[in-house]
């Protein structure tokens, strides 16, 4: 049977993980990880926080949220891979395009 916790408790426990968070980024990157259920890898969201576009991260965000996958983590980084490349594959269609129009 689950125990019941107080709300003081929950409260603290929470605080005690975010006890380093200064900057924004660190608190994105911390929501999504809980987010995802993958604290364990908290680092890395964090990491992806300060260094990804955000709009990338909330698109890849908004596919996982509702999912019933397993591992919300793992599709949140296949899903942010494939954003990550559609510029590229946009800009080599694009190339492609102009280049068969000159001829």
């Amino acid at each position: 049977m689950m125990a019941i916790k107080h709300i003081r408790e929950i409260l603290e426990s929470r605080k005690a993980q975010r006890k380093y968070i200064t900057k924004e980024f660190q608190d994105y990157g911390f929501r999504l990880a809980e987010g995802l259920s993958d604290l364990e890898h908290k680092s890395l969201y964090i990491k992806l926080a300060k260094e990804v576009d955000r709009q990338l991260l909330q698109k890849a965000w908004d596919f996982v949220k509702d999912s019933r996958a397993k591992s919300k983590g793992k599709l949140f980084m296949w899903k942010l891979k494939k954003l990550r490349e559609e510029p590229k594959t946009q800009n080599s269609n694009l190339k492609t395009t102009s280049q068969n129009s000159k001829l």
